[in-house]
């Protein structure tokens, strides 16, 4: 009785410690486990992408600090120095904007970690509690001949084998057991040590993002002050637009008249290139018109010649036939032969029909084609024409940035930059223009196959009218806006005589 309750017994706890392993252990090695998985499937890429868009954003700022440190060397606000200051105002938003979203992702990995640890610190306890069950079944039943007793009282040879692997399999799983509290362990302390890391992480964030509210605050207020002492100085304000206005015109004059001239001069090449064609084409139609009277009247001629020589010797063998027949009896006239059949001609394929390009005069030449379709293929790509510099006035109608009942047309974009800076052409063509516009600085037309790049608001420049230039090549320096205090160059694109957004054109900053 004795034996087979002992060996019921520990078939039992065998039981017992076998569904506990396949419960537990599995989920511990999970846990090991966890941390690789959640750092493979964190949106790494967001977080790149915010780093990335953090260091663009500092970028910005530091230039739109420089323009603002270039702009406070005049004694007087200036609206550059407005335009600077709203510019920092709506990037330092951004930047801050973007702290935040990288708070939420710290945020998610502190709650993370705390749900781990919270799981981790349960199930350490629970395999304490079932390794202490163990130790103390052990301890109690730690007597050597308790063991070989249960070995030895199994009825079968084959008994016996099975109770000894049930002894070595539950001395395996306490060293499974014991394995499994030092692991986890080891995992709650590195998940407590990351958890210490995301908040000094999210601490440090937390600084920075209150230090950025607080220049955020000093830029609105350095800038109502300046857009207060700029409104008092409303009616000089309003003689710059006015005297801006004007100079715009006279650009604008200047401009369409270049391009009328091109595509008037491109037209009457085109009609004389025509003209020229016909004339050789008619000359070539009466060329070919009288060849063929002389090749006609030369064969008339040989055919009436043939015609004498034929009907001489048929009227020859019509005599000699006469006498024949006379001797012969009467033959039905043989039938004449059928002609062959014609073998039949394959008709070829028709090609696919390409693309018609609208006609265009300043597309007339294969060279001016392939300039245009050039320019095309680089739309958004385009390099700036300038090495360093923003946009201060964009395409279109705009509000002006103090007097907010004034609108401003801009035939292109004004590109702020160093007083003198080198300007460069955004694309190989034939300058067609340069001139000089009272009040408005020299000005450089240069044309690629029906688009026109035009550079206003130049201080000198280097290029004659029909140089051809290059990519990059510069063709003279940005001029000097006074009252700004800074330099600037006007960028305009004209598709024939319609004006294009010149920011769709050159590449992104």
């Amino acid at each position: 009785m004795y034996l087979k309750f002992v060996n019921c017994y520990f078939a039992a706890i065998f039981k017992t410690i076998m569904l506990n392993l396949k419960k537990f252990f599995p989920f511990v090695l999970i846990l090991g486990l966890l941390p690789a998985l959640l750092k493979a499937q964190a949106p790494q890429l967001s977080r790149e992408e915010l780093e990335h868009r953090k260091k663009e954003l500092q970028r910005e700022i530091d230039e739109a600090n420089e323009a603002l440190k270039n702009t406070k060397k005049s004694t007087r606000e200036s609206v550059s120095q407005l335009r600077a200051l709203r510019d920092k105002i709506t990037l330092r938003t951004r930047l801050i904007n973007n702290i935040n979203e990288e708070i939420n992702f710290i945020n998610g990995d502190i709650n993370s970690a705390y749900r781990d640890i919270k799981t981790l610190e349960k199930d350490l306890d629970t395999l304490k509690s079932q390794y202490a069950q163990l130790v103390v079944y052990a301890y109690k039943n730690r007597s050597t001949y308790d063991m070989l007793n249960f070995i030895f009282s199994a009825e079968t040879f084959n008994d016996a084998i099975k109770r000894y692997q049930y002894l070595k399999q539950y001395r395996d799983y306490r060293r499974r057991q014991a394995d499994n509290i030092l692991e986890t362990r080891v995992l709650l302390s590195k998940k407590i040590e990351s958890l210490q890391e995301q908040k000094e992480k999210r601490s440090g964030t937390l600084k920075v993002e209150q230090e950025q509210r607080t220049i955020l605050e000093t830029d609105k207020k350095e800038k109502d002050k300046v857009l207060t002492n700029l409104k008092g100085r409303e009616k000089e304000l309003m003689a710059d637009i006015t005297k801006n206005k004007k100079d715009a015109q006279k650009v604008q004059a200047a401009i369409q008249a270049v391009i009328r001239r091109e595509i008037e001069i491109a037209r009457r090449q085109a009609e004389e290139e025509a003209a020229a064609k016909r004339k050789a084409a008619a000359d070539e139609k009466r060329r070919k018109e009288e060849a063929a009277k002389k090749a006609a009247a030369l064969a008339a001629a040989n055919a009436a010649a043939a015609k004498a020589a034929a009907q001489a010797a048929q009227n020859a063998n019509n005599n000699n036939a006469v006498a024949a027949n006379d001797n012969k009896p009467d033959k039905p006239d043989p039938k004449p032969a059928e002609p062959a059949p014609k073998p039949p001609v394959a008709t070829p394929a028709p090609e696919p029909e390409k693309p018609v390009r609208t006609e265009n005069v300043l597309e007339a030449t294969p060279e001016a084609l392939a300039l245009s379709e050039s320019f095309e293929s680089n739309r958004g790509k385009l390099p700036w024409p300038v090495s360093s510099g923003h946009i201060i006035g964009h395409f279109g109608r705009q509000q002006h940035a103090v007097i907010e009942r004034i609108t401003v047309e801009n035939d292109g974009v004004i590109i702020g930059t160093g007083k003198g800076a080198p300007v460069k052409a955004i694309f190989q063509g034939e300058v067609r223009t340069v001139a000089v516009i009272p009040g408005g600085g020299s000005l450089v037309i240069i044309r690629h196959g029906q688009y026109f790049t035009n550079y206003a608001r130049l201080q000198s420049v280097n290029v004659r009218t029909g140089d051809r230039v290059s990519t990059g090549q510069v063709i003279g320096t940005a001029g000097t806006n006074e009252l700004e205090n800074l330099g600037e160059v006007e960028l305009q694109i004209y598709r024939g005589i319609q004006k294009q957004n010149p920011e769709f054109w050159i590449r992104k900053k």
